[in-house]
């Protein structure tokens, strides 16, 4: 696939197009910056290495892997080259540090509660386990009161703003904790909101385990990076995929720590009340949308 100029450039933002293949490219492009996000995607961790070798071999100060998620990748299947990539951090940096890294932990996003309706231009709406629109919810049996961290995306963003002007060194485990509330504290809050009981369905651990939940619904694969799945292999994988992400939150993967939290105390959070009533709180059951 060429590579394309983006269509649509946000002010004071210099968009370069790199082959990330190509080391000394790279490293030309990255001389003379002080920190770099790594947003890079997918299974294959030579794109995110290449990317931290040239960071280093440019001088750069300090460098954010693609984490953006959960603390306990090693729970969750589709996250193991962050996993990788945490290795390499650790391996480059064993015999001196040379290169300040942290690990942006958010937990999951409290935007996805409001699907399908779009609360920012940049992240699609994703189902969840617990379904606001249809009021209803998938539990695993004997863990709806095991603490989940959601935190907003936009608080995310402010945490990142402030990162790259903090002075101080990062810390290699980088939290942010939005908000750290249970499954039933969630339906709590959605039974208040809607005005009506969510619908549980209590899933057993061994199903799970087997892989196959054998609940009467699914949240879909909505996300752009599955959406060119052939259609007749998306039951099998959506089976796969919610087995182990229930999984995972029996096992404090979806957990943070708050290290930002505390060392950036001026931060308000928005809080999941506050945001389920706004989404989910007219008499339509709608929120408003996105502009």
């Amino acid at each position: 696939m060429p590579l394309q100029e983006p269509d649509v450039v946000t002010p004071g933002v210099t968009p370069v197009i790199v082959d990330y293949n190509d080391k000394e490219q790279l490293t030309r492009t990255l001389r003379g910056v002080h920190t770099v996000l790594s947003f890079v995607g997918g299974p294959n961790i030579d794109v995110q290495q290449n990317l931290i070798d040239s960071s280093i071999a440019a001088g750069v100060k300090r460098f954010a892997p693609s984490e953006w998620a959960a603390s306990d990748v090693t729970t969750v299947p589709w996250y193991a080259g962050k996993g990788l990539i945490r290795e390499y951090l650790q391996e480059v940096n064993k015999d001196s540090k040379v290169l300040e890294y942290t690990l942006f932990q958010p937990g999951g996003f409290l935007n996805y509660f409001a699907s399908p309706q779009k609360t920012t231009k940049h992240i699609s709406p994703i189902g969840l386990h617990i379904d606001f629109q249809n009021a209803r919810a998938l539990v695993v049996d004997g863990h709806i009161d095991d603490p989940l961290t959601f935190t907003a995306v936009q608080d995310v963003a402010a945490v990142v703003a402030r990162a790259v002007e903090f002075e101080g060194e990062w810390p290699v485990v980088g939290g942010i904790s939005g908000n750290k509330i249970s499954t039933r504290e969630i339906l709590q809050l959605g039974e208040k909101i809607l005005g009506k009981p969510f619908d549980v369905e209590y899933i057993p651990l061994a199903t799970l385990e087997a892989g196959v939940p054998g609940t009467s619904w699914l949240p879909g694969l909505d996300h752009p990076s599955l959406s060119s799945l052939p259609e007749e292999q998306k039951p099998a994988i959506a089976n796969q995929f919610w087995s182990a992400f229930l999984l995972s939150t029996t096992k404090g993967a979806w957990t943070v720590s708050d290290e930002w939290n505390l060392l950036l105390p001026g931060l308000k959070f928005l809080g999941a009340e506050e945001f389920l009533s706004e989404w989910w709180g007219t008499a339509s059951g709608k929120g408003r949308q996105v502009e």
